[in-house]
């Protein structure tokens, strides 16, 4: 498995025989490098969307056209999308797993908010969303925009993940020291990979509260476009 982050929200996924493009942010991302857009989409097999804000979906369906593959993601924002923008989608609900070349995608809950830009501002569409990604003998959960829920609680018994890519940036989400408290609460985690956060001022700019939080917990601050493979 293979893990690369494309700054704030988004990451590349390698995984069984997906390659997976999760909230794919890119135009206009600060911490993403322009030119090297076609590095982080090539081979790139789905795009999978936790919700509508646009520093998450703005550039999902640029690519899903440009690669020819599907979006995944909340039945009601795929389904939307679709409708507009005449692409591919795979629309499913908290609760439902998907196999994605072999990868199996999980979508569970989240506690944030959903909207997408319309023509007359912005829509409220399907719900906000994380997701637990089995395939290559572990299981991954990315958090999408969240606060700690008492639904962590089943979803770390049940689908016992062993890497957390939590969104950790407060302001909007969890901050370093509640995505640590829950990691430490609700989750058996091998690695904790923090994100949503250095994009802006209004957001932690380090990790050094979580590191200090979780002993024994791998905490990788990842770097824009650099593998961390398990």
């Amino acid at each position: 498995m293979q893990i690369i982050w494309l700054g704030h929200s988004g990451f590349r996924i390698e995984i069984e025989g997906a390659v997976l493009l999760i909230d794919p942010w890119l135009s206009g991302n600060p911490m993403f490098p322009a030119e090297r857009r076609a590095d982080a989409i090539r081979g790139a097999t789905h795009v999978l969307l936790t919700h509508g804000h646009g520093d998450h979906s703005a550039d999902a369906v640029a690519i899903c056209k440009e690669l020819g593959i599907p979006l995944v993601g909340i039945y009601d924002l795929t389904s939307w999308l679709e409708g507009r923008e005449g692409i591919a989608t795979i629309g499913f609900n908290k609760g439902g797993t998907v196999d994605l070349a072999g990868a199996k995608v999980t979508m569970v809950n989240a506690v944030h908010s959903s909207t997408i830009a319309g023509d007359n501002g912005p829509v409220a569409i399907g719900s906000e969303a994380g997701f637990m990604i089995a395939g290559e003998g572990q299981t991954l959960y990315v958090s999408g925009d969240t606060d700690i829920m008492a639904d962590m609680q089943w979803m770390g018994e049940l689908h016992a993940p062993t890497i957390g890519i939590l969104a950790a940036g407060g302001h909007f989400t969890m901050d370093m020291k509640r995505a640590a408290w829950a990691a430490r609460r609700y989750f058996n985690f091998k690695a904790v990979i923090p994100y949503h956060y250095r994009t802006f001022g209004a957001l932690e700019q380090d990790a050094t509260e979580m590191v200090v939080a979780l002993p024994g917990v791998q905490v990788i601050e990842p770097q824009v476009l650099e593998p961390i493979s398990f």
